[in-house]
């Protein structure tokens, strides 16, 4: 049997190497996300598009875990992202800064898939990072 901690730790190793190939192993076909950027998404699909719209802006992204605390079917996880903006992310054009923000992620957990997630990001700081000087 996986632990939610596992299961979580699974998905930020989705992200790091942009495989989503398996992200049907580890959703709720129901998924429900709302990403640090203020994107919602429903469904494995659509959280796939956000993830690819959020890879092309930052293409080396990686989420860096720092704290991981499980309750029951819940996990909180501190994380900072990291990358640099290659591509367009809404009205801001690529700038090549790399940027470097925090965020907490809120995981919920059922019958061994997560069903929700609910990301806050600081994007003061991302966009601050990402506008034009």
């Amino acid at each position: 049997m996986i632990t939610n901690k596992n299961l979580v730790s699974k998905y930020y190793d989705m992200w790091n190497s942009h495989d989503f190939s398996k992200a049907a192993n580890i959703f709720s076909e129901n998924l429900r996300f709302r990403g640090s950027v203020g994107v919602m998404t429903e469904g494995i699909e659509e959280f796939k598009e956000y993830a690819n719209m959020i890879l092309t802006a930052f293409p080396n992204l990686y989420h860096a875990t720092e704290i991981v605390i499980e309750e029951g079917p819940q996990v909180a996880v501190y994380v900072t992202y990291t990358g640099t903006h290659k591509g367009k992310l809404f009205e801001y054009e690529p700038t090549d800064n790399r940027i470097n923000y925090s965020g907490a992620s809120f995981f919920t957990i059922r019958n061994e898939k997560i069903t929700d997630i609910k990301v806050l990001g600081d994007r003061y700081a991302l966009y601050n990072q990402i506008k034009p000087n």
